[in-house]
């Protein structure tokens, strides 16, 4: 298998997964604006969808993923889907009793990460009943992480990337057309979320049952906890919640403190925040995706050699892609949230609002992209240990930075705290694997950075001379042509970093790699 066009491929189902996520936040832009009401869905969302990263995605894959791999190349097929079997059992089991208890402790959760709130009590009780409306969209998602690490395993990865995208037509249906048949509108968006959930479901069945790993679920939860390899993969799991979700983490403490700002933060915050996912999503989840059960296979047998190549094409791979999206993102702050969101009730304030967070989030994008290629490499060999660790520091740090950031720079001081903690995690799990000697780099790393630099320097001179000769805020009356030229300017922006990198001697060829 190509890696590369591997990657191009789930990149791309990524892109059309983010487009239509940026749709969809468009038209939530337009349709309720940045307010108490918009701060109340976001708070309501924010917690299933923390949990649904933390237990059904990051945390549970990065569990599962090396042990399914192990059963999957010693144990053979009968052992692997009774393994399955067990681990969904008790995933399900246990995110069906999580949620029963959100719905039952909703007011005190919201009055917990969002008591800012208060200032309107309508819009906190909105926020109360949202969020009991979508705590059992994290079952469905459990389904959904449990499917993707099969289907990754079997080295299928089309439909785990293509999935999210049927979230977003929820969202996009929601917005459009179910807002007008709620009394309060913005209900549409949480009963959006639960039909997404369903059909992400729905879209997982086929494949599994092509493989013949199509869970059998049991009505005795006990039943699973017997199985030495699901008891094996809850060892690894817990510890792994801290280790794989330190920003998201943050960023939940994050939106408490964003809600005590001011009317339209917490938004603010999430619009910078979907702008920053695009490039992680392309490239970091992608690149953790395809590393993670090739260097799982790489443990079990001991091949010590393609376990440290396949880590270094992963790394290179990051620092050609998330450094100009980083300089990208800072430079074309304002053209992007103007062009994507500043239209019916989100007005140049809101422009100016959300912009400021997603410069401050550019500055931490490399961390956050390295931390979803570094942290595969200790858990692909069953090591929970260090990245523990390292992200319980990590969350310390952040939330201590927020005490100096926030009072300088306001909302954006929160994107900047996580983006520092992000460069900070990476460059720990960095050390961990330089010191243990799991990763040796290979030769050409300095002069490859050199000109990488200097590509990127062009890119970003021609980026912002090219961003000042327009006035977004005055081209919200010409949509197409505001839209056309953030268009114009990304792709000269990408064909002049292109275009050095030739010039100084890269080809593509040189970053194929295949797996064994």
């Amino acid at each position: 298998m190509n890696l590369l066009k591997t990657l191009a491929a789930i990149s791309s189902m990524t892109m059309v997964s983010r487009v239509t996520g940026l749709l969809r936040e468009s038209l939530f832009a337009a349709t309720f604006g940045a307010s108490n009401f918009t701060d109340a869905f976001n708070i309501a969302f924010r917690l299933p969808n923390l949990l649904r990263r933390l237990f059904a995605e990051g945390a549970f894959s990065q569990a599962f993923v090396p042990i399914l791999t192990e059963y999957k190349t010693k144990y053979g097929q009968e052992a692997t889907k009774t393994l399955v079997d067990h681990v969904a059992t008790v995933l399900i089991w246990a995110t069906v009793l999580v949620s029963i208890a959100g719905i039952l402790a909703a007011p005190v959760l919201i009055y917990w990460i969002g008591g800012g709130l208060q200032r309107e009590p309508a819009a906190f009780d909105a926020a109360v009943v949202m969020t009991r409306m979508m705590f059992p969209y994290i079952a469905c998602m459990a389904f959904v992480a449990l499917s993707s690490g099969i289907l990754n395993t079997w080295r299928q990865f089309k439909i785990p990337a293509i999935t999210p995208v049927l979230l977003n037509i929820s969202f996009i249906f929601a917005a459009v057309v179910m807002a007008d048949w709620f009394a309060q509108p913005i209900y549409a968006m949480a009963v959006g979320v639960c039909i997404g959930g369903v059909l992400q479901v729905a879209l997982q069945l086929p494949s599994l049952l092509k493989l013949g790993m199509l869970p059998r679920l049991s009505v005795n939860p006990f039943t699973g906890l017997r199985d030495a390899g699901v008891m094996r993969m809850l060892g690894k799991m817990g510890p792994a919640v801290f280790a794989v979700a330190a920003a998201q983490i943050s960023l939940l403490i994050n939106t408490t403190i964003a809600a005590s700002l001011a009317a339209g933060a917490v938004t603010a915050l999430q619009y910078a925040d979907r702008l920053m996912e695009l490039p992680t999503a392309l490239l970091g989840v992608a690149l953790g995706t395809i590393l993670l059960p090739g260097l799982a296979k790489a443990n079990t047998e001991g091949d010590t050699t393609e376990y440290s190549s396949l880590l270094d094409w992963g790394l290179r791979l990051t620092f050609l892609l998330s450094i100009p999206s980083a300089v990208g993102l800072a430079t074309l702050a304002t053209p992007m949230i103007a062009t994507l969101f500043h239209y019916g009730a989100f007005d140049a304030a809101d422009v100016a609002h959300s912009s400021l967070p997603l410069m401050a989030y550019s500055a931490g994008l490399l961390g956050f992209i390295l931390v979803k290629t570094l942290a595969p490499a200790f858990f692909a060999r069953q090591e929970v240990r260090t990245p523990v660790n390292i992200a319980v520091g990590v969350l310390v740090a952040t939330q201590l930075l927020n005490l100096v950031f926030v009072p300088l720079f306001g909302v954006a001081g929160l994107a900047l705290s996580i983006g520092v903690g992000a460069c900070l995690n990476a460059a720990l799990l960095y050390s961990g694997l330089r010191r243990r000697r799991i990763y040796v780099p290979q030769p050409g790393w300095l002069a490859f950075f050199l000109k990488l630099m200097a590509a990127v320097a062009v890119m970003g001179a021609v980026a912002w001379f090219s961003q000042i000769q327009f006035d977004w805020i005055a081209l919200r009356a010409r949509p197409f042509l505001r839209g056309g030229a953030l268009l114009g300017i990304i792709v000269l922006s990408a064909a002049s970093y292109f275009a050095v990198l030739i010039a100084l001697g890269f080809r593509p060829r040189d970053f194929k790699r295949r797996a064994k």
